[in-house]
C-alpha cells in the first residue's frame, strides 16, 4: 500500500461524494534486478505510475510488486502477479479497497506469455468499466478484437524474447570457446581482472583439492576456510555450498563450463581460458569425482561422524562371553585418567549401554600400531594403484554424437529448424553427450586417482586430518578386533590387536 492511501473507510466516503473516482493499483516488474539488489528499477516504475495517477485524476490503493522474476519462463512464480490475478477477480485488495483499474509502464511488464494474457484478461473484465493504462496511454480492454490484438503482442513479445536468449547464449557461448572470462564477480582464487590469481586463495584452493582428493570432507574444508578468515568474493562468509561450488568449478583448471559441461573446440578438447589455473586438469577431474560419489551431498566421507580419536569404532572388543560368543561391540574411544602417562584409551561400552565392558587399551600405542599397519599396507596398494589404466575407448561415439548435436544448433541458427523441432529433437542429443562426458570423467578421475597413489605414504600422513587418516584406514581395514589384558596393569601386547583386512574387490 502506498505510505499516504486513506483508511478504507475514507477511501468509500470519497467515492460516495465523487462516483467517477477511479481506485486503481499499480503493478511493477523487473526481470534483472543488477547487482546492488537494491531495487531501484521497482521503485522507479512505481513513482513514474504514481505520477502518472495523480495526473490523471486516480487514486492509487495498492502496488504489486515482482522484483527480479522473468515472466516469459514458465518455472519462474511471479507471487504479486498471481495475487493481483485474484484481487482482480474478487474486486477488492487484500485491505478492501476497490479496484477500478490497473496501470503498468508497459503491457510486457505484466504479461510475455499467452495463457498470463488470458488470465490476466479474463481477471481484469471480471468487473465492467474498468480502466487500464501503461506506455501507450489509456487502453479500452473491453474492445471488440483486443484480446486478439493482445495475442499478436504477446507472440511479438516472445518472438524477441526468444532471440535475445539466442543471441545471449550464441554471445556466450563464443566469448567460452575464445577462452575469455565471462564471470560477472570476481572468481575467488583470483584477482579484480579475473585473470591473474591472489596468491592466498589460490594456495587454499590447492590444499582444499589435495585434501578432499585424499578424504576430507567439504565441512572441515569450509571450517578451515572461515578460521584463515576468507570471505567469498561478494564479501560474506564461506559456507558449505559455497565452498563446494568453488572446488567443482573447471575454472580451476582453466576450464570453462555451461550448463554442466566442459566447453569444447572443433577437435573435442576442452578450451582452455585465458585466466591462470591453480590446479592441474587431473586434480580437478579427482576433486570433483570425489566430491560428487559421497551420499546426498554432505560433504562428509563415509561413515557420517567426525570422531574425536582415530580407531573410535574400528576397534571391536574380542572378549568372550560366559555363552562362548565373542562380544564384538564397537569401542569408544574416552579421556583418559589424569594419573597415567597417556592421554586417551579406548574401552568396550558399559553393559547397560550393550557392551561388556571388559576390554581397555591405551590409545597412544593402540593408535601408533595401528597407524604403521596401514601405513604399510597403503604403500603395496599404492603400488597396485599405480599401474596402467586402459585407454578410454568410447572417443569416437562421444565426437560423432557432438558433431550431431553441433549441427543440429547450426542449422536451428541459421534458420534452417524452428524453435519446434530444435528443441524436440535436442534433449536426446544433449543426454547422449552428457552420458560420454560422464562416463570420460569418471575414467580421467581413474587415472588421476592411479598417479595420486604414487605418493609418499608416510610423507603425507602426517599433514592429514583425522578424519583423513580415519578414512584411509577405512579403506584398508573392516576392523581391529581387540582382545582384553586380563585383569590388573599388564604390558601392552600388539598380538592383542588383530586387524581385519579389506579383500582385494
Amino acid at each position: 500500500m502506498p505510505a499516504d492511501v486513506l483508511s478504507v473507510a475514507e477511501v468509500q466516503a470519497m467515492l460516495a461524494a465523487d462516483p467517477a473516482l477511479k481506485c486503481v493499483v499499480c503493478y511493477a516488474r523487473i526481470s534483472f534486478d543488477g547487482r546492488a539488489k537494491d531495487a531501484h528499477g521497482i521503485e522507479d516504475q512505481h513513482r513514474e505510475l504514481m505520477a502518472k495517477a495523480k495526473a490523471l485524476g486516480w487514486l492509487v490503493v495498492y502496488r504489486y510488486t515482482d522484483n527480479d522474476k522473468s515472466a516469459s519462463k514458465e518455472e519462474v512464480v511471479r507471487d504479486d502477479f498471481e495475487q493481483m490475478l485474484v484481487d482482480l477477480n474478487t474486486g477488492r485488495t487484500p485491505e478492501g479497497y476497490p479496484i477500478h483499474g490497473v496501470m503498468a509502464i508497459n503491457d510486457d511488464r505484466l504479461y510475455r506469455r499467452p495463457g498470463d494474457w488470458e488470465r490476466y484478461l479474463r481477471a481484469f473484465t471480471a468487473y465492467p468499466e474498468r480502466v487500464y493504462f501503461d506506455s501507450n496511454g489509456l487502453q479500452d480492454l473491453y474492445a471488440e478484437g483486443f484480446e486478439v490484438k493482445g495475442l499478436v503482442g504477446v507472440a511479438m513479445s516472445l518472438a524477441e524474447t526468444r532471440k535475445k536468449q539466442r543471441r545471449s547464449r550464441t554471445s556466450h557461448h563464443n566469448r567460452a570457446i575464445r577462452g575469455q572470462s565471462v564471470s560477472a564477480w570476481r572468481p575467488f582464487g583470483w584477482d579484480d581482472d579475473k585473470i591473474t590469481l591472489r596468491p592466498k586463495e589460490a594456495d587454499a584452493i590447492r590444499k582444499a583439492v589435495k585434501d578432499v582428493i585424499a578424504g576430507a570432507s567439504v565441512s572441515e574444508v569450509t571450517a578451515q576456510w572461515k578460521e584463515a578468515g576468507f570471505l567469498t568474493s561478494r564479501g560474506n562468509p564461506f559456507q558449505y555450498a559455497t565452498v563446494k561450488q568453488v572446488l567443482l568449478n573447471a575454472r580451476l583448471c582453466g576450464y570453462r563450463e555451461i550448463k554442466g559441461e566442459l566447453v569444447r573446440g572443433d577437435d573435442g578438447q576442452p578450451i582452455v581460458g585465458e585466466w591462470e589455473a591453480i590446479i592441474t586438469a587431473k586434480e580437478w577431474f579427482a576433486v570433483a569425482a570425489t566430491i560428487r560419489k559421497r551420499g546426498r551431498g554432505t560433504g562428509q566421507p563415509r561413515g557420517g561422524l567426525v570422531h574425536k580419536y582415530l580407531l573410535t569404532s574400528i576397534l571391536r572388543c574380542g572378549s568372550v562371553l560366559d555363552d562362548g560368543t565373542t562380544c564384538n561391540n564397537k569401542m569408544i574411544g574416552i579421556k583418559a585418567n589424569d594419573w597415567v602417562s597417556y592421554k586417551h584409551a579406548y574401552m568396550c561400552k558399559k553393559t547397560v549401554d550393550g557392551g561388556c565392558n571388559k576390554t581397555y587399551k591405551r590409545g597412544d600405542e593402540t593408535d601408533k600400531h595401528i597407524e604403521r599397519l596401514v601405513r604399510a599396507k597403503l604403500k603395496k596398494d599404492a603400488t597396485a594403484a599405480a599401474q596402467e589404466v586402459p585407454d578410454w575407448t568410447r572417443g569416437d561415439e562421444l565426437g560423432a554424437a557432438v558433431r550431431r548435436r553441433n549441427a543440429l544448433e547450426q542449422r536451428w541458427q541459421t534458420g534452417e529448424i524452428d524453435d519446434e523441432a530444435f528443441f524436440r529433437n535436442l534433449p536426446a542429443l544433449d543426454s547422449l553427450v552428457k552420458e560420454l562426458r560422464a562416463d570420460q570423467a569418471a575414467h580421467q578421475a581413474l587415472v588421476a586417482a592411479a598417479e595420486q597413489a604414487t605418493a609418499d605414504i608416510d610423507v603425507e600422513w602426517e599433514g592429514k586430518t583425522l578424519t583423513q587418516k580415519r578414512e584411509m584406514i577405512k579403506r584398508v581395514l573392516h576392523a581391529v578386533i581387540a582382545e582384553p589384558s586380563g585383569k590388573g596393569r599388564k604390558l601392552f601386547d600388539v598380538d592383542q590387536l588383530r586387524p581385519v583386512w579389506r579383500s582385494a574387490e
